[in-house]
């Protein structure tokens, strides 16, 4: 979903303008914010530009805030990006995107944001699939409405598409690239110094997914990225919920055992989590969210086992 975008693009070209340009990036924990903004920062050096970056990650590993600014130019003073002033937000959770938009440049900010939300334990009372939601319930189309270059795109569903959750971070990092015109081949150089060994096929699969998606919403605002469509509401679907654990990646850390609202999760002998009571699961993903390994996947089936989204 998008709006028709003005050529304010942030660039290496820009800054000769004398202004330092400002990127904003926030998420949550486990999401690879500061992946995001050391590529950039990096990127940014090996074009002869000075940076400051700035973030703040202490509880990144328990789902807390995670944010980071960018800024770079001939000449940068300061490491923190001013209220109103950041050219481009780029948000990997929804409710975080919309709290940090009055720092993005009212005027020519480009505001990227991943849809998913990341619910904090409890901040829903009602969990069950249908129910209506209590967290972050502005639409992408209001806040799209709201700026002057807006895009939300489901990151996660597009980076599981390719086989991989995990390179969600880097289809975002793609579409930042669309909207900066720093070097292609320059950019996937600077992020294969980031990305795990044995991934950098992957990941460059996802950077240009990123890239190639902004792209066309730029030559057609009317194209969105895929999602599934319901035939009938929510509330009357049969919904069956199935959690998928891979035992292989669990580190038996716990988190997902504490923070269930439902008590429906232990370790197992083994200390490997496990579903003990299916029948208490409202299918709520916070176990999903908050896993630092990603171990846990929850999927809304409904009577024919088609999987279905909110």
């Amino acid at each position: 979903m998008s709006v028709e975008t003005a050529n304010t693009e942030p660039s290496a070209a820009a800054v000769a303008e004398g202004r330092t340009r400002n990127v904003l990036i926030v998420g949550v924990g486990g999401q690879g914010v500061i992946m995001i903004s050391k590529v950039l920062a990096l990127l940014c050096q090996t074009q002869g530009l000075q940076v400051k970056q700035s973030e703040v990650h202490g509880m990144a590993k328990r789902g807390g805030v995670v944010f980071s600014h960018v800024r770079y130019g001939e000449e940068v003073w300061s490491p923190t990006i001013p209220m109103g002033e950041a050219d481009v937000l780029i948000a990997m959770e929804w409710a975080e995107g919309v709290r940090w938009l009055p720092f993005l440049r009212p005027d020519t900010g480009v505001f990227i944001a991943d849809t998913q939300q990341v619910i904090p334990p409890f901040a829903c009372r009602n969990r069950e699939f249908h129910a209506n939601p209590t967290y972050a319930t502005e639409t992408p189309a209001e806040i799209i409405d709201m700026v002057s270059d807006g895009f939300a795109l489901n990151a996660g569903r597009m980076a599981e598409g390719l086989g991989n959750a995990r390179a969600a971070n880097t289809i975002l990092l793609g579409t930042l690239s669309a909207a900066m015109d720093f070097p292609l081949d320059e950019w996937l150089s600077v992020l294969n110094q980031f990305v795990p060994k044995g991934t950098e096929e992957i990941n460059r699969q996802a950077f240009l997914l990123g890239r190639e998606w902004i792209e066309k919403i730029r030559e057609d605002p009317k194209e969105t990225a895929p999602a599934p469509v319901l035939k009938q509401p929510l509330d009357q679907l049969d919904i069956n919920v199935r959690l998928e654990i891979t035992r292989e990646w669990c580190k038996s850390c716990d988190i997902c055992v504490k923070l269930c609202p439902e008590r429906c999760l232990d370790l197992d002998e083994q200390q490997i989590v496990r579903l003990k009571d299916p029948a208490a699961c409202t299918g709520c993903r916070i176990c999903e969210w908050l896993c630092p390994d990603f171990a846990i996947a929850v999927h809304h089936e409904n009577i024919e086992n088609t999987e279905v989204t909110a």
